[in-house]
């Protein structure tokens, strides 16, 4: 990021969500505030890229609100939404006595609050605003985490560096009976020449807003580092899963590299 703007690649998401709403109708996940929070038309041109990247963005949240639906059901009463950009979850609520509390560079969360402001959105009482920088401050000095929390944290890994994902999914896994959602990248090198290089083009771009790419990660090594920290049930969706669950398309190769989004619970 460059110091005094909001992410930028926040945005982008934000507008992916809201084409989804518009291109493909919120099929796989329907966000009634996404196209009012981005604040403009969003981009309807039907690239081959971008509608996998879109579909993509779209999978991931859909996953991770069904995951804290089944989390609520069984007693979860906090939902951190780390990196929250202009996520939309916490100002449609559903559940009664869910708290939300969204952590965010102070600049990008300043920027969604004028956001919110112009769009008529309204701030609920039971959101709370905890500004860091995931880079230079420490999460246990500024967030305080309930038993049985469930973590949200979407489009940040890749941009962390290996010593900002390793403190984050440390102060996750010190909480008591913690459950998060991330999605992480696997390296290029493991895609073919085509797909590396559509994906090395969206780094460099990303890159020279000020958010490079910096961690990718194998599934296996993932899994190792959560089983270290004591994550006792994890669901991992690559692209052959995702494809199956959420875009009617099973038959994908399973070892297709590619997105992934997980889940992981202390039990």
């Amino acid at each position: 990021m460059e110091t005094g703007q909001p992410s930028r690649t926040a945005y982008s998401a934000a507008r992916y969500r809201a084409a989804h709403q518009v291109i493909d109708g919120g099929a796989i996940f329907a966000d009634p505030l996404a196209v009012r929070i981005v604040g403009e038309p969003p981009d309807t041109d039907e690239v081959p890229g971008r509608r996998g990247q879109r579909l993509f963005i779209a999978a991931r949240a859909r996953f991770a609100e069904d995951a804290l639906a089944a989390a609520f059901e069984r007693g979860t009463r906090q939902a951190v939404v780390l990196g929250a950009g202009l996520d939309t979850f916490a100002y449609r609520n559903p559940y009664p006595g869910l708290e939300v509390v969204e952590v965010d560079h102070p600049d990008t969360q300043a920027w969604k609050r004028r956001r919110l402001h112009d769009a008529r959105i309204e701030v609920p009482a039971t959101l709370t605003y905890v500004p860091v920088d995931f880079e230079k401050e420490s999460l246990r000095d500024r967030l305080a985490a309930r038993a049985g929390a469930f973590f949200v944290w979407l489009g940040v890994v890749p941009y962390l560096s290996r010593t900002g994902f390793d403190e984050t999914l440390a102060f996750v896994a010190g909480t008591d009976r913690a459950e998060v959602v991330f999605d992480y990248a696997m390296p290029t090198a493991s895609m073919s020449s085509e797909r590396r290089t559509a994906l090395e083009a969206r780094a460099a771009r990303a890159a020279r807003v000020g958010e490079p790419w910096r961690s990718s990660f194998q599934p296996e090594e993932i899994a190792g580092l959560l089983n270290e920290h004591g994550f006792g049930e994890v669901e991992d969706l690559g692209p052959a899963e995702l494809a199956e669950r959420y875009f009617g398309r099973p038959g994908v190769p399973k070892d297709t590299p590619g997105g992934h989004v997980l889940r992981a619970r202390k039990i």
